[in-house]
């Protein structure tokens, strides 16, 4: 259950994060690219909630906001996270699979670019 309250989430591209922002803090966020070949994607690489604001649901809320932008966008998540896919398991509603060709490309824009971790 979340108990996020009053927390805003903000979508900085330029630098590949989506912030969860409470008060002026960032509390927590997910590190993520766009994949540079259509069709593109976005791709969740890590999932971030600061040691003081842990079990309060903001690491499930920011990955349902990162869906909910890309839904928005008409692109699939590739959630190369390890909380992320897990959320995506449990949410399949919300979390719809993306195309294996698009993960594939996702992993290979990955590898050949480590620094995107």
């Amino acid at each position: 259950m979340s108990q996020t309250g009053a927390i805003e989430f903000k979508d900085d591209r330029k630098a590949g994060r989506l912030l969860a922002v409470e008060g002026g803090e960032v509390v927590g966020l997910i590190a993520y690219f766009v994949t540079e070949r259509a069709p593109h994607a976005l791709v969740a690489v890590h999932t971030i909630v600061e040691p003081g604001h842990q079990g309060r649901g903001i690491a499930g809320d920011l990955v349902k906001a990162f869906y909910g932008i890309a839904a928005g966008e008409g692109v699939p998540v590739v959630p190369l996270c390890p909380y992320a896919a897990s959320w995506a398991a449990r949410h399949p509603e919300q979390a719809p699979e993306a195309p294996a060709e698009v993960v594939a490309a996702a992993k290979a824009q990955l590898d050949a670019s480590p620094d995107l971790w």
